[in-house]
């Protein structure tokens, strides 16, 4: 008898196949403000910017989503359809790195996104003044946030400050800039100013440190000695002069 013969199909093919029809079927690309690919925008705070998304290659209407990080932008009946356009107004500090996508409704893979990167300069200014007792610490703080990151230094009596290892600390993020001294002497008593400064511009915030004389610290056990000490006085004082407490009344 005769025996049949067989191929056998990979697992796998049927899903590839699906994968490889669905491609075909979609077919289609977007593209925002003419870029066919993910991009960063540059602008600047204040004025308006308008992000627009298009079909490339429709044959039929399309509907389109716009998202803003994980949200979900709502978008008027006659905005989604093959073209879709949002505005971003007023632009402003907090939008920077905010990222805007467009997507194509029925396959979300299809998508472009756009990230806003909004370039302003140092916003620093004002002055401070600060009171700390001998041998205490203290941190001065100043805004160093802008776009792009700004170059920070400290100055005291307008002088370069000089850090020492052991007294003086930084500390700095992408929107703060911290100095720290350690334990206070009379000597640190002055002004001191941090100056930031990036491509845009600069600021600077002044810090006027006025050290203190240490207040004098009593033991605790010996404030409690003293207080026992004076109390026994007294009550052995009245018992000492009862009788004659007593031969007035």
């Amino acid at each position: 008898m005769a025996q049949r013969s067989s191929l056998a199909v990979p697992r796998e093919g049927p899903v590839l196949a699906l994968c490889f029809l669905a491609c075909i079927a979609t077919g289609l690309e977007l593209s925002v403000n003419n870029h066919a690919a993910d991009f960063s925008l540059s602008t600047l705070p204040g004025p308006a910017i308008a992000l627009s998304c298009l079909v490339q290659n429709s044959s039929e209407a399309e509907e389109l989503l716009w998202y803003r990080e994980d949200g979900k932008v709502d978008l008027k009946d006659g905005n989604k359809v093959n073209t879709s356009n949002i505005c971003v107004s007023p632009v402003t500090e907090s939008d920077n790195g905010v990222t805007f996508t467009c997507k194509l409704a029925r396959d979300k893979s299809v998508q472009v996104s756009v990230v806003l990167d909004v370039q302003f300069p140092p916003q620093l200014t004002g002055e401070e003044s600060l009171q700390v007792e001998e041998d205490k610490d203290v941190t001065l703080t100043c805004n160093a946030k802008s776009n792009p990151q700004a170059q920070t230094a400290w100055y005291k009596n307008n002088n370069t400050l000089t850090l020492q290892q052991n007294r003086h600390q930084l500390h700095q993020t992408s929107e703060v800039v911290q100095l720290t001294i350690k334990k206070v002497q009379k000597s640190d008593h002055g002004t001191y100013t941090c100056m930031v400064k990036s491509s845009l511009g600069e600021g600077r915030r002044d810090f006027h440190l006025r050290v203190e004389d240490k207040k004098p610290v009593f033991p605790k056990e010996a404030v409690i000695a003293a207080s026992v000490v004076v109390t026994v006085t007294v009550v052995f004082g009245i018992v000492a002069r009862k009788d004659k407490i007593f031969k007035v009344w």
